[in-house]
C-alpha cells in the first residue's frame, strides 16, 4: 500500500525467463564481453546433471574444468570466497556464473566484491554500500524458487574464524543477468518445492506491507502474490508441471525485486533471530512465523488496508467481493494459513517453532537479536519486546 510521495526503486538485472531460456546464454555472454567465466555450483547439482545441462548450452571450447568450482558449501563463507577469488585471478577469468541457490549466489557476490574492489579481506567490505568500483559481469541461474537472490542487493557470508555472520548490502551486488529456466528446478522434490515457495510468499507479503513500499515495489509484490496463490499448491502436487514451475520461478524473482526495494519487516526480523540463536532453517522459521506476524500486524490500519489487496491476489475478485470490508484483512491472513495447512498436509512442512528445534528458553536471546535487526524499523508501529515475545509464544 503506497504511503509516501518520495521513493527510490532500483532493479538493473536483465531477466530471461521460460522454457529454453538457457539457449540465449551464449548471446548474453557475448553481450557482456565474457569469454572465460568462473562457474560456481555444488556437488549435488553436478550429480543431478544440472551442471551438465548448463554446460551443454555453452560453447564447447569456452570452458575448462579449472573454471568450474563444484564444492560451494550450503552456507557462503569467507574462506570459500577467498579461495574462489584466487582461482578467478589465476585463470584470468572475466565473469562469474552462479548456478544454484542462495549460498552459491551469495558466494558469487562475495567473489565479485573481492575482485572488483581489489581487497585482501572481504570483511573490510561488510555493511551498506561499501562497494564503489565497476563490478565483474555476473550471471545467475537459480535452481530454486525462493529467495529471489538473483535480483537482490544483499549477500550473507559466514566468517567461521570469528563465528560471525556478515551482511553485505549494495546495489553493486545485483547480478547483470538472471536466467530462469524451468529445467534447472525440475529436480526439486515436493517438500523443497513447498518450502521455497513459502519463502517467496513471505518475501512478497513483507514487501507489500513494509513502511518503504512504493508503487513499483507494490506492483512486483502483488504480481508475485497472485502467481503464488494460483500455482504453489498445484506445483507441489505435480512438481514436473512446467507451467506451474515457471510461474513460481517468476514469482520468486518478482518478490525478490520488490523485497530488495521495500525491504523486510517484523517476520524477517524474528525469523533471522531464530536462525541465528537456534540454528534453524531460514525458510522453516519464516514459514512458521508468517501467519503469526500477519496476525500481529492486523492491529495497524496501514497493514489491514494492504492485506485487503493480498486477499484479492491470493483468493481472487469473487472472494474479495463476497467478504465484508471489516473482515477482508483477517480473511487474507486466513488465506495464507489455508495455503500453509495444505502444504503441511501434502509435504509435512512445519507449523510450529517447537517442531523446527526452537526452545522456549531461547526466547529472550531471540527477542534481543530481533530488536537489533534493521527490519524492525520497517515494521508498522513501534515494535516492543513483548510484541516479539507474543509472536514467539503463539508460534511455539
Amino acid at each position: 500500500m503506497y504511503s509516501s510521495d518520495y521513493f527510490e526503486f532500483f532493479s538493473p538485472v536483465k531477466i530471461i525467463s521460460g522454457e529454453h531460456a538457457l539457449s540465449t546464454l551464449n548471446y548474453e555472454l557475448d553481450r557482456l564481453h565474457v569469454s572465460k567465466p568462473l562457474i560456481l555450483t555444488n556437488q549435488s547439482l553436478d550429480e543431478m546433471k544440472i551442471l551438465d545441462t548448463l554446460l551443454s548450452h555453452l560453447k564447447n571450447d569456452s570452458i575448462n574444468q579449472r573454471q568450474i568450482i563444484k564444492t560451494i558449501p550450503n552456507q557462503a563463507t569467507i574462506e570459500i570466497v577467498k579461495k574462489a577469488s584466487q582461482r578467478y585471478k589465476d585463470l584470468e577469468c572475466d565473469g562469474i556464473i552462479a548456478l544454484g541457490g542462495e549460498a552459491i549466489i551469495d558466494t558469487a557476490k562475495g567473489i565479485n566484491l573481492m575482485i572488483s574492489e581489489q581487497v585482501e579481506d572481504l570483511k573490510d567490505l561488510a555493511g551498506i554500500e561499501t562497494a564503489h568500483a565497476d563490478m565483474q559481469p555476473f550471471i545467475v541461474i537459480p535452481t530454486t524458487s525462493s529467495t529471489g537472490s538473483e535480483a537482490a542487493l544483499t549477500a550473507v557470508i559466514n566468517d567461521e574464524s570469528s563465528k560471525r555472520v556478515l551482511e553485505f548490502i549494495s546495489s553493486k551486488l545485483i547480478p547483470d543477468l538472471a536466467v530462469i529456466d524451468p529445467t534447472m528446478t525440475f529436480s526439486l522434490p515436493p517438500r523443497l518445492t513447498a518450502s521455497t515457495g513459502v519463502d517467496a510468499l513471505v518475501h512478497a507479503v513483507e514487501a507489500y506491507t513494509g513502511l518503504q513500499t512504493n508503487p513499483l515495489s507494490d506492483a512486483y509484490a502483488f504480481a508475485a502474490l497472485k502467481l503464488i496463490g494460483q500455482n504453489l499448491r498445484e506445483l507441489v502436487k505435480d512438481v514436473n508441471n512446467k507451467k506451474h514451475r515457471v510461474a513460481m520461478n517468476n514469482a520468486a524473482v518478482m518478490a525478490g525485486i520488490s523485497f530488495s526495494n521495500s525491504h523486510a519487516g517484523i517476520i524477517h526480523a524474528v525469523g533471522d533471530a531464530c536462525e541465528k540463536i537456534a540454528g534453524v532453517s531460514h525458510g522453516d522459521a519464516l514459514s512458521v512465523l508468517l501467519p503469526h506476524g500477519m496476525f500481529y500486524n492486523l492491529k495497524f490500519d496501514y497493514c489491514r488496508n494492504s492485506y485487503q489487496d493480498i486477499l484479492i491476489a491470493l483468493e481472487g475478485r469473487d472472494k474479495f467481493i463476497e467478504t465484508g470490508l471489516e473482515d477482508r484483512a483477517l480473511i487474507a491472513v486466513n488465506a495464507v494459513v489455508s495455503i500453509l495447512n495444505e502444504l503441511r498436509s501434502l509435504t509435512g512442512i512445519p507449523v510450529t517453532l517447537k517442531e523446527i528445534g526452537v526452545k522456549r528458553n531461547q526466547f529472550d536471546d531471540i527477542v534481543d537479536k530481533a530488536m537489533h535487526n534493521n527490519a524492525i524499523l520497517n515494521s508498522a508501529g513501534q515494535v516492543k519486546r513483548e510484541d516479539i515475545k507474543n509472536i514467539l509464544e503463539a508460534a511455539f
